[in-house]
């Protein structure tokens, strides 16, 4: 069973469309973020890769301002859940109600069913409550009461997170981090972007400004095409040896898992495909390699002590491995 499920077959797409569709995309999200085209374009690779978006940075950078233009660039379903302490597992999938007049039981669907939606301070709420997301993001749909329901195509979970350092913050479980394709930091803006923010956003909201400039549909359609771009044997093998490298690294005691291999090859299809290519190449699983890996694994205690950073630890293991020759 779906709720407000678009059944419409999604139209053919290519490889030049995605370039047009996710270049509007783009340039829609960059009229409300002032100079953070690396992280735009992260996000619009996890879009297009069939994923979920981790950002993390302290407050007001604009973590949640680049969620909501995603969301709003897209004429699509966009709901806003903002996790707090007291928030429950049910907010989120939904509950089942008795109806008086029909003697039955109905479900309102909770925050959960939409296209994309947006978590706001994921961290903020408890373990439990941060659970209810897991069966979603992976199987995209939710079960209540022994009855499963699909959520619509596209589907992506965009959620914001506070460094755990910061008051009133739960640290994510790791089952919830890997599901995650990839995270980003937003990072303060340089002095020239400040200054245009100042300049354009100082006495209006960009956001409610932003118009859609594609839908749904498409995006199902776009989504198809980058399935399409091939992987050679050599660049797949390229993948499990780095994260393997992962696993077996002192520096770690938690390596990348499976579901973590599978993502970083769904990634550099998308990367690929906005790189005007129809095949992937060494250079895209190492450029992100970082973005998904780093937030899925642990750094062992003598790594912590040395103060070497998970970054760094995954940029050493992609060196650790030899490049296979270029299709």
């Amino acid at each position: 069973m779906s709720l407000d499920y678009d059944s419409q077959t999604a139209p053919t797409q290519t490889l030049d469309d995605v370039l047009d569709v996710i270049g509007r995309v783009r340039s829609a999200i960059e009229t409300v973020i002032e100079g953070k085209r690396d992280s735009i374009d992260l996000a619009l690779i996890v879009l297009l890769a069939e994923g979920h978006l981790l950002v993390e940075d302290v407050p007001g950078v604009g973590k949640t301002m680049l969620a909501k233009a995603l969301g709003r660039s897209i004429d699509c379903s966009v709901r806003r859940l903002q996790f707090t302490p007291d928030l429950l597992p049910s907010d989120i999938t939904g509950v089942s109600v008795y109806n008086q007049q029909s003697r039955e039981f109905e479900f309102k669907p909770g925050g959960i069913f939409a296209n994309i939606v947006v978590g706001d301070e994921i961290n903020r709420a408890s373990p439990k409550t941060q659970s209810a997301l897991l069966e979603a993001m992976e199987e995209r749909q939710i079960s209540v009461d022994g009855t499963t329901y699909l959520l619509a195509p596209p589907f992506m979970v965009v959620a914001t997170q506070n460094p755990i350092e910061m008051e009133g913050t739960y640290p994510l479980p790791e089952a919830q981090r890997d599901r995650f394709m990839a995270r980003i930091e937003m990072g303060y803006p340089t002095p020239s972007a400040e200054l245009d923010m100042l300049e354009h956003h100082g006495s209006s909201d960009p956001l409610q400004l932003l118009q859609p400039v594609t839908d749904a549909a498409t995006v199902r359609g776009l989504v198809a095409a980058v399935k399409e771009v091939y992987v050679a044997p050599a660049v797949k093998e390229y993948v499990i040896q780095i994260v393997n490298a992962t696993r077996s690294s002192r520096d770690l005691r938690l390596g990348a898992s499976p579901r973590a291999t599978l993502q970083l090859l769904r990634a550099a299809r998308a990367h690929a495909a906005l790189a005007r290519r129809d095949y992937v190449t060494p250079d895209d699983i190492a450029y992100l390699a970082t973005p998904v890996l780093a937030h899925r694994v642990l750094p062992s205690t003598d790594a912590q002590l040395a103060r070497r950073s998970v970054g760094d630890i995954i940029a050493t293991a992609v060196r650790s491995v030899a490049i296979p020759d270029r299709p």
